[in-house]
C-alpha cells in the first residue's frame, strides 16, 4: 500500500458512509438489458449487486433478453418481427424466448455463485430466488397486427417477492408471465421492472441500458447528460418526443421512469452499462452518472416567489446571527427573489439557495445555501446544489463559486476546489470583505 493511498481512501470511505446507512433495508428494482449480458458485462455487474446486497439493500433483478431471443430466432432460420417496438411472438419466437430465458437464468444464477478469492464475491453467500411471480395478459391486436404471445404484466405477487427479500434472497425475474389459463406470454424487461417497482413501492428503479442517460437537449447527441430531472420536466420532455420504437430512443426508458415516479417510486434511474461500476457511481457519488428522475410531489423543490421572502428570512436568520452566513437585508432578498431556489414542505421553507450570475466571467455565485436543522441529513443541501448547477448551465455558465468561512469541507466533498480570492470576477472582487476572509471555492460545470 502506498503512503498516499490512506489519504484518499479514508476520506472517500467516510464520504460514502452516509449512503450506506441511508440505503440499508431499502428496496431496489434493477432492470438489466439483455444487451448488457451480450456485451459481457454480467459478471462485473453481479459483483456490484452483491456489494449492495451485503450492505442490506433488498434487490429485485429483472433481466432482458432482446438480443438473445433474436439470436435464437435466427438460429431457427427465421427473422425477428416487431411492430412499433413490440415483438410479434409467434410459435417460433415463443420457443426461442423460452430457450433464451432458461439460458440467461442459468448464467445469472451461476454469476451470483462465483466466489473467487480477491473479488467482491469472495466469501459471499447470495441466494437467488425466482418463480412464477408475474401474471400476464396478452397485448392482443395493435393497429391490426396480432402480437400473438407478447404480453403485459397484469399482476405482481408482491407479497411473495417481499417474503423472499425479507429472507435475505435476491429475487430474479425473467421476462415471462403466465395467464390465469396457464398460457405463457413474453414480456418486456422494462414492463416487468416498472410493474414490480410499483407493486413493491420500491425506493429505486434502475435501468442498466445502452443509453448514457437523457441529454439536456434530447435531439442533440453531443449535449451533456442531465443528471437529475424533476418529474414535471421529465413529463414535458416525454410529451415532445415521438413514440419510441427502439431501446436507444430517448423516450424508451424515460416513459417507464415517469410511470414509476407517478405511481410512488421516488427515484428512477437510467444508467449506461458500458461504464464499469455505473451503479456504484450513481449511488455513491454526488454527481452520479446517467439520469435520475425525481418525484418531488411530497417535497417541492422550486424557484422562489415573492410569497417566500418571509420564510427565507426566518430560515437564514439564525445562521446570520452565528456568523455562518453574511447578513442579507430583507429588501435585498425581496429584490433578488428570482435568484432563489427553495425547498418547501406543507407551506414551510426548509431550504434555500441563490444564484447570482456573472455573465461576463461565465460564472455564478451560489449564495445563502441553507437547510433547516429539522431537515438536515436528508440530502436537501445536495438537491439545492444540483438545482443551482442546473440553473447555471441553463444560463450558459461554465462554473459556480461560493464564499464560505465555516463549510468549506462540505463543498470540497462535492467537487469544489479552493482558489485565491483574486480569481473572483472583477464585479464580485470589489465587494469581497477582506476582514471576513471568506474562502473561495469553485466548481466547473461539465
Amino acid at each position: 500500500m502506498s503512503a498516499v493511498f490512506p489519504h484518499t481512501f479514508v476520506p472517500w470511505f467516510r464520504a460514502v458512509a452516509p449512503y450506506i446507512h441511508a440505503y440499508h433495508g431499502k428496496t431496489f428494482v434493477v432492470g438489466l438489458a439483455g444487451e448488457a449480458i451480450a456485451a459481457g458485462k454480467l459478471e462485473a455487474f453481479v459483483q456490484d449487486l452483491a456489494i449492495f446486497h451485503a450492505m442490506g439493500v433488498k434487490i429485485v433483478l429483472a433481466h432482458g433478453f432482446r438480443p438473445q431471443v433474436d439470436e435464437q430466432i435466427a438460429a431457427k432460420g427465421q427473422a425477428p418481427r416487431f411492430h412499433k417496438g413490440m415483438r410479434i411472438t409467434d410459435a417460433v419466437a415463443l420457443d426461442a424466448a423460452q430457450e433464451a430465458a432458461g439460458q440467461l437464468r442459468f448464467e445469472i444464477e451461476a454469476a451470483f455463485s462465483l466466489g473467487l478469492p480477491n473479488t467482491p464475491m469472495a466469501n459471499a453467500t447470495v441466494r437467488v430466488v425466482s418463480g412464477n411471480f408475474l401474471t400476464a395478459t396478452p397485448v392482443g391486436v395493435v393497429d391490426g397486427v396480432d402480437t400473438m404471445r407478447s404480453g403485459l404484466v397484469r399482476r405482481v405477487d408482491h407479497a411473495a417477492i417481499r417474503r423472499a427479500l425479507d429472507s435475505g434472497a435476491i429475487v430474479l425475474l425473467s421476462p415471462f408471465g403466465f395467464s390465469i389459463t396457464g398460457e405463457a406470454f413474453v414480456l418486456s424487461m422494462e414492463d416487468v421492472a416498472t410493474a414490480s417497482a410499483l407493486a413493491l413501492q420500491a425506493d429505486k428503479l434502475v435501468f442498466m441500458t445502452e443509453m448514457p442517460g437523457i441529454r439536456e437537449q434530447p435531439h442533440d447527441p453531443e449535449a451533456p447528460i442531465d443528471t437529475e430531472l424533476a418529474l414535471a420536466e421529465a413529463r414535458r420532455i416525454l410529451a415532445a418526443l415521438p413514440p419510441p420504437a427502439h431501446p436507444t430512443d430517448t423516450a424508451f426508458y424515460l416513459q417507464h421512469c415517469v410511470k414509476a415516479c407517478e405511481g410512488g417510486v421516488e427515484r428512477s434511474h437510467i444508467l449506461p452499462f458500458a461504464t464499469d461500476g455505473a451503479l456504484l457511481l450513481e449511488v455513491f457519488t454526488h454527481d452520479g452518472i446517467g439520469t435520475m428522475v425525481v418525484d418531488e410531489k411530497l417535497e417541492s423543490l422550486r424557484e422562489a416567489g415573492s410569497d417566500d421572502v418571509a420564510g427565507i428570512v426566518q430560515l437564514i436568520e439564525p445562521y446570520e446571527r452565528d456568523g455562518t452566513l453574511v447578513r442579507h437585508e430583507r429588501s435585498e432578498i425581496e429584490r433578488d427573489i428570482a435568484n432563489y431556489t427553495v425547498i418547501e414542505h406543507d407551506g414551510i421553507i426548509f431550504g434555500c439557495a441563490a444564484l447570482y450570475p456573472y455573465v461576463e466571467a461565465r460564472s455564478g455565485e451560489m449564495s445563502a445555501l441553507t437547510v433547516s436543522p429539522l431537515a438536515q441529513g436528508k440530502g436537501d443541501g445536495e438537491r439545492l446544489l444540483k438545482r443551482i448547477e442546473h440553473r447555471a448551465r441553463a444560463l450558459g455558465l461554465s462554473s459556480i463559486f461560493v464564499l464560505t468561512t465555516r463549510t468549506m469541507h462540505w463543498f470540497l466533498r462535492r467537487g469544489f476546489v479552493q482558489v485565491d480570492p483574486d480569481w473572483l470576477p472583477e464585479a464580485r472582487k470589489r465587494k469581497y470583505n477582506w476582514d471576513r476572509r471568506s474562502q473561495v471555492l469553485i466548481k466547473k460545470l461539465a
